[in-house]
């Protein structure tokens, strides 16, 4: 795909949903297509009709054998997402609406972890990034939309290396304490950072991303920048507040008769999805608090409530709207009269007509969600005040009330604070009222819609960030406060993090830069380096070459260096003779490249060089040979390792080290970071989880223990620099 592509204003666009923009409904002529209502499909629709692409997302029905999901007739292409009942169950209602769903409005009591659940939805994403690659071969840019299809960047990403992918999320993405509840966590960062730019409605939001992108994975994160690293690619993170057809609801309002629902009462209206996290109760709550401290406003002004029917198959939805049901009846209990009934409780869908003016009817707008991505209700009512202004309560944590400054903000959870803002609002002079309402149109006008659509695609077809040389300030952040005044002990693995990964271990050799850095480090009355390598002790003492150092061969089952007595484990003497024997049964089936490495009392079997069609045998029939012979098979880089059952790894090596040069109170006199690359190097990396700050080199996509990842060997040695010239402790 070209540069030209990706940049031309007619590149097409590949838009991924839940959703279709249209839904089939089961008639008594077949199916249906019926036009879905919302912000996103008005939004992309005309963008898609200009512009051409394809809009994949699934139809919102389970098709029987007969039924053909018709697909004509669009200026762009559709590519429907058939999903079963069962996975409807399980991705749909299951892991998005009863766990990503409430745990992203942090109301974490209300989520659901089942991994059964989890499985579905990875399966579902899969299918739908399945459907991106194969039917949008000539898009220019892939734009990914909310919660439902968080795991689907990484498949896009591993099939697709090239074409611009974007992802906005219409919902809060939350902080760090309630983020980090989800097991799947891990998952879910890594899939979004394939992402050359992720989009939240506002700025708090990219915050709280880009703290669980550091504190979950360790990625680097520049925050004045806006910028994550993670592995070999640079993520841009950025807020773009979602706006409304704000000239279709002005001139709805303007054209639209007085709604009969409205009589001579001052109305204090709520439109909402049937939804717990829209605060329904807690503004019934209000308005009853209103009622009881002034009492001026009975039989004189209404709370219309719109409740617009939602999930009513499950159970929590039902039992909030019994609980409204109940809270409706308690208020008109105690408060109406022959005459008037203080709230009025609709539970119906509204056409856009009929909104606009109830909107520009009422007096004060109650927009008061417990938790929001935006709210665009709040824009809604106010491209409708084209007659006398209204005043919009506003819940401060809704999205919307980062820009909607000129409205009453209020904290839901506070019914009575509500109440008094109710109450202030209904008191309001009309030229404070036409002020606020001023400014708010004023910008609700021009971050419309069309503003919105525009200025995330140009921000994701700019071309990739460019990733960021390591500075000091980035060793500061992570290492200055936790290895201030102590002793450094660094651990640091050979192969693939001290030097380059080679087709042969006697040509990984030290740089002369990796040398002076160890040097450097080495000479400091302050720091202790341990060599720990799966190489034999002898080898890695001959590559390495610099005195006054620790080394750990074998994975640690041989130590010796300075300050420390001689140690080899007790059972390696069992196992010398053996491995000979075990090497020769493995040299029996070495081919294509393949060769055994001899370390004494362990061996590895390289094969970095075998062709791919021919290597899963290879690799199998020497797993089955080392187990055989009493050894542990374990995974390394293109090869395998040969351990004897011992129960010893560089984990026990590390706290061994840590004991011998410290004491048994080690952790009180040094400060500990290693650096390793390797599978084996996850066993230090889980010891010293919460003991030490961990560094796993390499890419992104292998899972890790580690606190950090550093890319390559390069940034190894940028580490060890600034620890060779960072300020003297006060030991």
């Amino acid at each position: 795909m070209t540069d030209e592509a990706t940049t031309s204003p007619q590149t097409p666009i590949a838009v991924a949903s839940n959703r279709l923009p249209f839904s089939f409904h089961r008639t008594s002529k077949g199916l249906e297509r019926r036009h879905s209502p919302g912000g996103l499909v008005s939004a992309l629709e005309p963008m898609l009709r200009k512009r051409g692409g394809t809009w994949i997302g699934w139809p919102g029905i389970v098709p029987r054998p007969s039924e053909v999901i018709e697909t004509d007739g669009a200026s762009y292409r559709i590519a429907p997402v058939l999903l079963s009942e069962s996975e409807v169950t399980r991705y749909y209602h299951g892991f998005s609406n009863r766990t990503l769903w409430p745990l992203f409005h942090s109301m974490s009591d209300r989520a659901r972890f089942d991994g059964r659940d989890y499985a579905a939805y990875a399966q579902v994403n899969e299918r739908f990034a399945d459907a991106v690659v194969e039917s949008a071969p000539d898009a220019g840019l892939i734009w990914i939309h909310d919660y439902h299809l968080l795991l689907a960047p990484r498949h896009i990403r591993r099939r697709d290396s090239t074409t611009p992918l974007a992802f906005f999320l219409h919902v809060p993405f939350p902080p760090y304490d309630m983020f980090r509840l989800l097991p799947w966590d891990r998952e879910i960062l890594q899939s979004l950072l394939a992402c050359d730019l992720i989009g939240f409605h506002v700025r708090g939001y990219a915050q709280n991303f880009l703290d669980c992108a550091e504190r979950v994975l360790g990625a680097r994160v520049h925050r004045d920048a806006m910028l994550v690293e993670y592995g070999d690619r640079t993520t841009r993170i950025d807020a773009f507040p979602i706006g409304i057809e704000f000239d279709v609801f002005e001139k709805l309002a303007a054209n639209a008769p007085r709604p009969r629902e409205i009589q001579q009462e001052r109305v204090v209206l709520g439109v909402d999805r049937l939804d717990y996290t829209k605060g329904i109760p807690e503004r019934i709550q209000a308005f009853e608090k209103l009622l009881e401290r002034y009492p001026e406003h009975r039989e004189k002004v209404v709370l219309l409530q719109l409740a617009v029917p939602s999930r009513s198959q499950v159970n929590e939805y039902r039992e909030l709207k019994r609980e409204i049901d109940e809270l409706v009846g308690r208020v008109n209990g105690r408060f109406a009269t022959a005459s008037w009934s203080p709230v009025r409780y609709l539970y119906r869908s509204f056409r856009h007509e009929r909104l606009a003016s109830l909107y520009r009817d009422a007096d004060v707008a109650l927009v008061t969600p417990l938790r929001d991505g935006m709210n665009l209700v709040a824009k809604e009512f106010v491209a409708c005040q084209v007659a006398d202004p209204g005043v919009l309560v506003l819940s401060s944590l809704a999205g919307a009330a980062d820009t909607m400054r000129e409205a009453l903000r209020v904290n839901p959870y506070d019914v009575e604070g509500t109440a008094e803002a109710i109450h202030r609002a209904l008191e309001m002079g009309e030229n404070e009222r036409a002020s606020r309402i001023a400014a708010l149109r004023i910008r609700e006008r021009r971050d419309d819609l069309d503003a919105w659509t525009t200025k995330f695609i140009e921000a994701a077809t700019i071309g990739p960030a460019a990733t960021l040389p390591l500075a000091d300030t980035d060793f500061v952040a992570w290492l200055g406060g936790f290895i201030d005044d102590h002793r450094l002990a660094l651990f640091l693995d050979y192969d693939g993090t001290l030097t380059p990964l080679c087709e042969h271990p006697d040509q990984a050799r030290l740089s002369p830069a990796m040398r002076q850095a160890l040097q450097i480090c080495a000479k400091r009355p302050d720091t202790d380096i341990t060599i720990v390598s799966g190489r034999g002790l002898a080898g890695v003492r001959k590559v390495v070459g610099e005195e006054g150092l620790i080394y750990a061969g074998n994975h640690g089952l041989e130590i010796e260096g300075v300050g420390i007595e001689h140690f080899e484990h007790e059972d390696l003497i069992h196992y010398r003779a053996r491995s000979e024997a075990l090497a020769d049964q493995l040299d029996e089936i070495a081919s294509h490249g393949a060769w055994t490495e001899r370390k004494g009392p362990t061996l590895t079997f390289h094969f970095r060089a075998v062709p791919e069609p021919v290597r899963e045998g290879l690799i199998e029939d020497a797993r089955q040979r080392i187990a055989k012979a009493g050894y542990q098979p374990r995974p390394a880089h293109c090869a395998i390792e040969a351990r004897p059952p011992v129960g010893w790894d560089k984990g026990r090596a590390v706290l061994h080290v840590l004991r011998a040069r410290y004491g048994p109170n080690w952790s009180e006199t040094a400060r500990v970071v290693y650096v390793g690359d390797d599978q084996t190097d996850e066993d230090a990396f889980r010891f010293l989880a919460g003991l030490a700050q961990t560094f796993r080199v390499g890419s992104p996509d292998t899972p890790t223990a580690a606190s950090r990842r550093l890319p390559d060997v390069d940034a190894v040695q940028s580490l060890l620099e600034w620890l060779g010239r960072r300020p003297e402790p006060r030991l």
